[in-house]
């Protein structure tokens, strides 16, 4: 039975036996809740979200499972801030054991549309499903699979997804479900599949078995030894989910719900401004293009967006035969072409611009709000509550100020003094001694020996209510500014920076002035965590041509080619890229979980990550975000 008509006739016995309320605003309540529930069922999220959200407020002794209902739709509705407020405003000591895991799994649902899978798997770590009604059970084990993806746990997702196949009444749900199995696997090295196979019939193991044959370029599948195989593998698990006719079925059309492009065209600026950093994209693209295994080689045409209209140079491509655009690169060029014309075919633009939806649109870029968000998470799990901030006086400054108190506030931290220093100095004395308060222990020391007459012993005393200090500064200004905290007697409080902070290149005989100190990064710049032919390493010759402060831009064109064929299981199904775990959200962004590292002996360490060391991964001025790219 579904779980909202159930909710919805608990709550309608409420109404009905609500002695205080008058027959006909009692009514009122009941035709409110009617048209919720049916703006539910028709698709319409905000518009259920706003009535439950008015019922809510207009019931207290019902606002508990009228505030679930609204979190839910909100949700839905994509609107994870506002779903946040009624979530909190929820008393779980007066729920009952299936809303109270019910709010949980809410909870886990918008920590991971906010990229926060740690948090996630937190509040299902302590969720039972078996209390939970049976579509929230798919919902449960579909968020528990997908964080564990975005976390780096790909087996433990592909158990997950087994699991929740049991759940799926509808056979494309299950379908969709078994491919995303199989995606998932095809992620694992051949060497993991084969040594962390389960023995038969075991079902994980059958999927691990039939994943390597499906991924074997030793035969054609249509050959007598592949059909083979297949034969073998059907004697060993006689009673596997994968039958036939699914392996036919995903055999001849494993991309069911995007068609794979057979022609690109790729719309970067050939000269002015942003040509080096284009340049540096599309080295990083066709590195990846060109792999010997990437098994997909589709034919590519290059415009130079400098000289043409976005809207023009899209309809130029797609009457050459273009199935898919990537770029624009510039903001003005990417809002231009999305609010000017229809997108009849998709979009992978390589930047983000905020509240900008629009159906095939697909935003990709190193937007910083990645690395904020990741970066208070860590200081939030590290358990610090009370923090500082020490940003550049500049527009670049000025917004990751923005978005780290945004999402500061989010992690329950609160936020207690923010400043910012001059980045042309190289004295930050006066923004630091603001910062921690020293001035106004400068100013009590000359009150009191102005009221006593008389010298006195003086200790500058820094504040001593923080736990931790954000810092955005680039390497040349943060081996100044750290130093001078610590002068300041900061020395114990941690400092937790953007990945602007690293040059992105091992530097331990500068570096060592910023010991200690912890910062979120893209995967690629870790070898440790990025070992393939595409590495950093490998590429060596390719981004030795062009200045440090572009070198993650070598990383976003190989992903921007990597994610082609993946981008219609992002939302569900992460895939571990160069520039880190990508996921879908629901404005279509490719959003980025990031590894972290801290400062030891001058040398990045990684911090927290889950993935093995040893498994491979798939194939500004000083530092540039693509955000920054474009103004």
């Amino acid at each position: 039975m579904n779980h909202h008509y159930l909710l919805h006739s608990s709550f309608y016995l409420l109404l009905l036996t609500g002695c205080a309320t008058e027959p006909a605003q009692r009514q009122i309540y009941i035709n409110e809740a009617v048209q919720a529930k049916s703006f539910m069922q028709s698709g319409q999220h905000k518009l259920a979200a706003d009535l439950y959200q008015k019922l809510a407020k207009s019931k207290p002794a019902h606002s508990n499972q009228l505030n679930i209902l609204a979190a839910e739709a909100f949700i839905k509705s994509g609107d994870s801030h506002a779903a946040l407020s009624h979530v909190n405003a929820i008393n779980p000591t007066a729920l009952s054991a299936e809303q109270r895991n019910k709010l949980n799994l809410l909870y886990a649902q918008i920590s991971l549309s906010n990229g926060e899978a740690e948090q996630a798997l937190d509040k299902l770590g302590i969720t039972q499903p078996y209390q939970l009604k049976p579509t929230d059970q798919v919902i449960f084990y579909q968020s528990l699979a997908f964080a564990h993806s975005l976390t780096g746990n790909l087996l433990q997702s592909v158990e997950t997804r087994i699991k929740l196949n049991s759940l799926l009444d509808n056979a494309q749900q299950r379908y969709e479900n078994n491919s995303v199995i199989i995606n998932t696997l095809n992620l694992l090295p051949s060497q993991t599949l084969i040594l962390d196979q389960p023995a038969a019939p075991d079902i994980l193991g059958g999927w691990m078995a039939l994943t390597r044959i499906l991924k074997s370029r030793k035969f054609k599948q249509d050959s007598p030894e592949f059909q083979t195989r297949l034969n073998e593998w059907r004697q060993l698990f006689p009673q596997h989910p994968a039958h036939s006719d699914y392996i036919q079925s995903y055999r001849s059309g494993s991309k069911h719900n995007f068609k794979r492009p057979t022609a690109i065209a790729i719309l970067l600026p050939e000269s002015g401004r942003f040509a080096k950093a284009a340049q540096i994209i599309k080295e990083g693209f066709m590195a990846a293009y060109n792999h010997p295994n990437s098994g997909y080689q589709p034919p590519i045409r290059f415009y130079d967006s400098a000289t043409g209209s976005p809207v023009n140079l899209y309809h130029q491509a797609i009457s050459e035969g273009a199935e898919l655009i990537i770029g624009p690169l510039r903001k003005e060029n990417i809002q231009n072409l999305a609010l000017s014309t229809e997108l009849t075919i998709p979009v992978l633009a390589l930047n983000h611009i905020s509240n900008l939806a629009k159906n095939n649109l697909f935003q990709f870029g190193l937007s910083p709000i990645d690395e904020v968000i990741q970066i208070t998470n860590k200081a939030s799990q590290d358990g610090h509550k009370k923090a500082l901030l020490l940003s550049s006086e500049s527009n670049k400054g000025e917004r990751i100020a923005n978005h780290l108190m945004e999402y500061w506030q989010t992690a329950n931290g609160t936020l207690l003094e923010a400043q910012s220093y001059n980045k042309k100095g190289n004295d930050f004395s006066q923004p630091i001694k603001k910062l921690l308060n020293l001035d106004e222990s400068r100013y009590r020391y000359n009150k009191l020996k102005r009221f006593l007459a008389t010298n006195i012993h003086y200790t500058e005393r820094r504040r001593q209510d923080v736990d931790a200090i954000f810092l955005f500064a680039n390497p040349q200004k943060a081996r100044s500014i750290y130093p001078q905290l610590r002068f300041y007697r900061a020395t114990n409080i941690p400092v937790y920076a953007t990945a602007r902070i690293y040059s992105g290149l091992p530097n331990p005989s500068l570096d060592i002035d910023l010991n200690n100190v912890t910062f979120c990064d893209i995967p690629w710049l870790f070898p440790d965590i990025y070992q393939s032919e595409l590495s950093q390493m490998s590429l060596r010759s390719i981004w030795q041509q062009f200045p440090n402060k572009h070198l993650r831009l070598v990383a976003l064109g190989i992903d921007s080619f990597n994610i082609i064929t993946h981008l219609d299981q992002l939302n569900i199904s992460p895939y571990p890229g160069a520039t880190g775990t990508l996921s879908l959200n629901q404005e279509n962004r490719i959003t980025r979980q990031l590894v972290c590292a801290k400062f030891i002996d001058g040398k990045p360490v990684l911090q927290d990550f889950s993935i093995e060391a040893n498994e491979q991964l798939p194939n500004d001025r000083d530092f540039i975000y693509s955000e920054d790219l474009v103004q």
